[in-house]
Parts: C-alpha cells; sequence; structure tokens
C-alpha cells in the first residue's frame, strides 16, 4: 500500500508543469488588485524634459484609495491589448514579413552554398556560421526562426565528424548570443527603449561592443567543445546515441543557391541598412519601421514569384506564428493597468526607491540586471519581459541614479543569456526535440557558458553604470 502511495505521489510529480506565461501574468494581476485594498494609493508629479516624462523625487505624496473593482479585474488586459496595440501590431508585422522571407529558404540555401564552398575546413565552418546566426538574432530577433535549420545542421556535424550537441549549439547559441547582444533587435531593444522613452537604437556603439564580445565568447565555447570531439569522439555527451541515428544528409542534397536566392538575401540586407538609417537620420519610430519591413516582404515575394494568395497566406501564418508571444505584452500591460487604476504604481516606486537610496547608484544597477536575469526564467518573451518591467524600471531609475539607458541594457541581456538554457522558453525546447538532446544533457553541456555571459552582462551593466551611459 505505501509501495502504491509513493507510486502516485511521483506520478503527480511528474504531472506538474510550469505554468503558462498568461496564467502566471494574470495571477500577478489578481494578486495586484487583492493588494490594492490595502497598499497605500501615491503619486509623484511628473516634468516632461526632451519628450520623456521624468518623475520629480521630492513630489511624492499620499492620495485616497481607488481598490480595483471586478470589472477594472476583468478589463485589465483587453485595456492592455489597447494600450500595447502599437507594439502588438509592430510585432505581427515583423513576424509576418520574415516569415515571408523564411519561406523562400534563401537563407537556407545560402548557407548551404557557404557549407559547401568550405567542405575542406570544416572547423572554418563553425565560427562563420555562429556569426551569421548571431547577426539574425541581433538584427531581427531570430529565435523561433532557428528552429528549421537546426536539423540540418546537426545532421551536417555529425556528417563532418562532430556530434549532435555541436550541430545544435552552432545555431542555438550564435542566435542567442546575437540575441543578447543585440544592437537592433525590434522585440526587445526597440520595444524597451519605446517604453523608456528614449530615441530608438541609441547606444549603439556601446551594444556593438556587447555583441561582439558575447558572439566571441559562444563562438570560442563551442569551437574548443568541437575540436575536443573531432579529436576524441567519446568525450561527448551525446556519443551512444549519435551512432544510432540515421538522420545524416548529404551536402548535395541542400536546396541550391540561384541568382533569385542572392537577390532576396540583396533586398533584405539592403532593408537592414536602410532600417539603421532611417532610424538615425530620419527618428523612425515603429509604424515606419513595421512599414519598411511590410514593403521588404512585398519585394522579396515578387522575387520569388510567390503569388498573391501564398504571400496572405505566408504572411498570416507567420502573424498567426507569433501572436501568442506578441499578445503576451498586452497581458503584462495589464499589471500596470491594475497599479494605475489603484493609484499604487508610485507607490512601488517610492518604496523601491527607499531601499534602494542607501545604495551606491552601481548596486541598484547591478540589482536591475539580477532582477531581469531572474524575471526571464518566468517571462521568456523579449518584448512580454520589456512591457512588464520597464514600465517600472525606467521610472525607478531615475529616482536611484540610473538613468533609462543603463536600465534597458540591463534588460537586454538579462532577458536574452538565458533563452536556450531555460526550459520556459517554447522554440528552444523544440529545437532541442528536433535536435534529438535531452534537456538534461543540453544543461549539463551550457552551463559554464550560460555562467562566463552572465558575468560577462554584469561587466556589461557596470560599465554603463560608470561612464553614464546616455540616451542618445
Amino acid at each position: 500500500m505505501m509501495g502504491e502511495n509513493v507510486q502516485e505521489n511521483t506520478q503527480k510529480k511528474r504531472k506538474f508543469a510550469v505554468p503558462h506565461v498568461y496564467i502566471l501574468l494574470l495571477a500577478i494581476i489578481a494578486i495586484f488588485a487583492i493588494l490594492s485594498y490595502i497598499m497605500p494609493a501615491s503619486v509623484y508629479d511628473t516634468k516632461t524634459i526632451d519628450g520623456r516624462e521624468i518623475i520629480q523625487a521630492s513630489t511624492w505624496h499620499t492620495v485616497a484609495k481607488t481598490p480595483v473593482s471586478l470589472m477594472q479585474f476583468l478589463t485589465a488586459v483587453p485595456r492592455g491589448m489597447q494600450e500595447s496595440a502599437q507594439i502588438i501590431f509592430f510585432i505581427f508585422i515583423v513576424g509576418g514579413s520574415f516569415t515571408v522571407v523564411q519561406e523562400t529558404r534563401a537563407i537556407e540555401a545560402g548557407m548551404g552554398k557557404l557549407v559547401q564552398a568550405l567542405k575542406g575546413k570544416t572547423i572554418v565552418i563553425l565560427p562563420i556560421v555562429m556569426v551569421l546566426f548571431s547577426l539574425g538574432g541581433s538584427v531581427f530577433g531570430m529565435a523561433e526562426e532557428t528552429i528549421p535549420f537546426i536539423p540540418i545542421f546537426v545532421a551536417l556535424c555529425l556528417a563532418m565528424g562532430y556530434d549532435s550537441m555541436t550541430g545544435a549549439a552552432i545555431v542555438l547559441c550564435g542566435a542567442g548570443a546575437g540575441f543578447a547582444g543585440a544592437f537592433i533587435n525590434p522585440f526587445t531593444i526597440q520595444v524597451a527603449q519605446g517604453i523608456s522613452e528614449l530615441p530608438l537604437l541609441s547606444g549603439m556603439s556601446f551594444r556593438i561592443v556587447m555583441y561582439l564580445c558575447m558572439v566571441a565568447l559562444a563562438t570560442v565555447f563551442v569551437c574548443r567543445y568541437a575540436l575536443k570531439i573531432k579529436k576524441d569522439p567519446q568525450k561527448s555527451l551525446m556519443y551512444e546515441f549519435d551512432q544510432t541515428r540515421e538522420d545524416t544528409v548529404q551536402l548535395e542534397d541542400l536546396k541550391e543557391f540561384t541568382g533569385k536566392d542572392a537577390a532576396i538575401l540583396i533586398v533584405f540586407l539592403a532593408a537592414i541598412i536602410l532600417l539603421i538609417f532611417g532610424v538615425i537620420h530620419y527618428k523612425w519610430y515603429m509604424d515606419e519601421i513595421a512599414a519598411l519591413f511590410f514593403g521588404m516582404s512585398m519585394i522579396i515575394a515578387v522575387i520569388d514569384r510567390m503569388g498573391f494568395n501564398k504571400y496572405a497566406e505566408t504572411f498570416g501564418a507567420g502573424m498567426a506564428g507569433i501572436a501568442s508571444g506578441a499578445l503576451v505584452v498586452g497581458f503584462a500591460r495589464g499589471i500596470l493597468v491594475v497599479l494605475n487604476d489603484a493609484n499604487n504604481l508610485h507607490t512601488i516606486l517610492h518604496a523601491s526607491a527607499a531601499g534602494l537610496s542607501h545604495l551606491p547608484s552601481m548596486a541598484s544597477a547591478v540589482g536591475m540586471y539580477i532582477f531581469q536575469c531572474l524575471l526571464n526564467y518566468l517571462v521568456p518573451s523579449g518584448s512580454g519581459q520589456a512591457a512588464v518591467s520597464m514600465p517600472i524600471m525606467a521610472p525607478l531609475g531615475d529616482l536611484v541614479g540610473v538613468n533609462r539607458q543603463v536600465a534597458c541594457i540591463a534588460f537586454q541581456l538579462g532577458d536574452g543569456i538565458s533563452n536556450i538554457f531555460t526550459p520556459t522558453s517554447g522554440y528552444f525546447m523544440a529545437g532541442l526535440a528536433l535536435a534529438k538532446i535531452p534537456w538534461a544533457k543540453w544543461a549539463k553541456w551550457i552551463l559554464p557558458l550560460i555562467g562566463l555571459e552572465y558575468l560577462l552582462g554584469l561587466v556589461f551593466v557596470i560599465v554603463a553604470q560608470a561612464i553614464n551611459l546616455g540616451p542618445f
């Protein structure tokens, strides 16, 4: 009988699943709605400086309580969706546009051409592929888009004498390092800077240095491992399983790289250059950037001879595929809606500022970074995490001597590093499943790299605060 009870308890434990991010956010909304009956209501006066609403630290005062009603709680998410409409639809347009690019398979063909050209120099292929994927992570937030490439590069790495871990790593670690150290990423940097009322893509030179260091660290880590496995395959964590694999691939089977693919990649590159130019010289914001990507997708569809209906279906599928992540922004905004309904947001800011006021501003910056690192395990969506945290972190930074650019740096690094480690990251777990690599083996292999990236991120936050990295 005791044995049966133990077995039942074990089965119950195994059935436990991490709550969906929507459930977590709804729970937070409910908690703050309940706390509105207990927490003091208060406000700061604000002043517009350089187009930004800045809290005036000496003006905090309490006001009459306005507890959140049941209807206010139930409408928090719809109102959050409305307030975040520009960000949400920006994500939809960008997601649909890049799905059109992916549908052409031009990127896949280009990488296949590269691998074929360097067939005799296999170790050179690894850093080149990682840099290419890192640019994808940095420029357009490549995450879910990596999934189709993982089985291809796992098979290619096995054919070149490496292991499946190497194949998955050059894709995931490359894109992950680029995502964490991104200098353009519309889903993280631009959303966070928009919420923080900073000029879009400001601080780019600092972020480029971050990007180069993050990618260099990940590339050295993966290539050292690959050379070790090439020398002694039995040192691979996947050695026994890789011996039984049948999903191999021949280079000749890859999609042929044609003039059409070259033209598509040229248009794609031109769009990225125009994005940077438009943001810097014409102060483009989300509407203009979305329009640029939208136009790019149309031109690429014409080059690919996709046809009107297929283009519409592909674009729609891309928006549908990213819908869950995009709508996280609205759910997250619901937290801010409830806090504003109850006049509790400034109460939290005041309490946090009081707790940090006795600490050096450097310690506050580091605390923000640690908070963002931990938050990413609960809210793995980059744009969703920005929507949850930046409305609080940006004005909090004003109060404790951490400027908003540094707060955005802390968010970006804290959000990006663990995306290829946390089991709450859906695309990452899907990628591991396609690579047929158990999460436990991957975690054992990547933990040293994650630790080093966290330390490197900490260094960048400290440097950004030390030089008082400004809004421009």
